[in-house]
């Protein structure tokens, strides 16, 4: 298992909405990676070359189903609808924030149609990531959600990071939380902070049949790579609408895919 634990649980939400709980020119490497010289090893050695097939089973194991769930339905498309502003929470550990900052920018620019920015203000944020000490993660994780579903989440993985999100009938997310630990070392922060923040967008299902995702639990990264690139451009296609099923996707995927390649392509200096 890896450093990052996580966990994804659905829940009973209020209102009909239903909680998921989540255990452009060529850019160079962000510059949060700099201050990782593990993460940008891992960079410089990762698979870049996928077949279709490779890309749709990754996608399709991702977007839909989730790990764990109490409630409601998970076979359809989750995703935002509206532009994602994102608050951050958690006045400790100014360099922390600043690698959040770095990590919202690289992610805005590796998504093609995904409006995400910083806000400032939380009234204006659909989006809270909370910063906390590891020795006050349990405590927060039992105000997000109750003595109960906390010693759960416990038991089952001693998470060192958190995400979830909220829906409502049309399955748009509506809200995002996520929780991150900021004392667990440079590399644990910015992998739970990439893995997080993209599950937090929709593609909550963790699979360990994938070995190029981050949302595979033995797989650790610290960056936003090729292959989940691939995913969440999909994903934020604007032919991709939230509360599609498995059918409906899977025939828009030959036209869409071109498209996400050519951009993949673009934005990473890949070969076309």
């Amino acid at each position: 298992m890896k450093a990052s634990s996580t966990v994804r649980l659905v829940v009973p939400g209020i209102a009909a909405l239903m909680g998921y709980l989540a255990l452009r020119d060529t850019l160079s490497p962000p510059a949060a990676l700099a201050e990782s010289p593990s993460i940008g090893a891992r960079q410089r050695n990762e698979k870049k070359s996928f077949t279709d097939s490779q890309i749709i089973d990754g996608f399709m194991k991702t977007a839909f189903g989730a790990e764990y769930h109490l409630a409601g339905r998970v076979d359809r498309i989750r995703k935002y609808q509206m532009p994602v502003r994102v608050y951050v929470d958690g006045s400790m550990r100014a360099d922390r924030q600043k690698q959040i900052g770095k990590v919202i920018r690289d992610v805005s620019m590796r998504i093609q149609h995904l409006d995400i920015a910083l806000t400032n203000e939380r009234d204006d944020a659909n989006t809270i990531v909370t910063l906390v000490r590891d020795r006050d993660l349990q405590k927060t994780i039992t105000s997000f959600y109750g003595p109960e579903k906390a010693k759960e989440i416990h038991d089952s993985l001693d998470p060192q990071c958190l995400s979830g999100f909220r829906k409502n009938d049309n399955y748009e997310i509506q809200r995002s939380d996520v929780i991150l630990t900021v004392d667990n070392g440079d590399f644990v922060f910015l992998d739970c902070a990439y893995e997080e923040l993209l599950q937090s967008l929709g593609p909550i299902n963790d699979t360990d049949t994938v070995p190029w995702t981050m949302f595979n639990d033995q797989v650790s990264m610290g960056f936003f790579g090729v292959y989940d690139q691939y995913i969440l451009n999909i994903l934020y296609d604007p032919r991709i609408k939230a509360g599609m099923t498995i059918d409906e996707v899977r025939a828009l995927l030959p036209s869409i895919l071109p498209d996400v390649r050519a951009w993949v392509a673009k934005i990473n200096n890949l070969p076309r």
